[in-house]
Parts: C-alpha cells; structure tokens; sequence
C-alpha cells in the first residue's frame, strides 16, 4: 500500500508530518483517528482530524489533516 507523508494542523499533533496509506489516486482517508495515552488515571482519548486539500506552490494538490475534537 502506497503512503505520502501528512501535514497535521492543531491539536495535539500539530505541526508533525506522518505517514498516511493513500489510494492509487492519493488521496488520503476523509478522517485520521489519533489514539491518545492515558495521562494520570484518565481514560484514553481520541482525536479527530478531517482531510482537507490544498495546492501547493506547483499547482499540485495536496492534503493536510486539521484538527477537530478531542
């Protein structure tokens, strides 16, 4: 399965680049679930990101993922 490298915005990903399984077409699935450890008893968390494109300086359109919840 062919992966590109994802921009993250927000959140506690914010700012990372990480590998995401594209399609032949390359794009990148409508969300990205990001499990969070367990900080001092709490439970886990999950945090949401949704696809959004954009085009970059090339003309190429490209993906990112921004940060809704958690």
């Amino acid at each position: 399965m062919r992966q590109a490298r994802i921009e993250f915005v927000g959140g506690p990903l914010d700012g990372r680049s990480l590998p995401v399984a594209v399609n032949l077409a390359e794009r990148v699935p409508a969300e990205y679930l990001a499990e969070l450890p367990a900080r001092a008893g709490a439970p886990r968390r999950v945090a949401v990101y949704r696809s959004e494109s954009l085009h970059g300086p090339d003309g190429r359109r490209r993906w990112r993922y921004v940060f809704v919840d958690g």
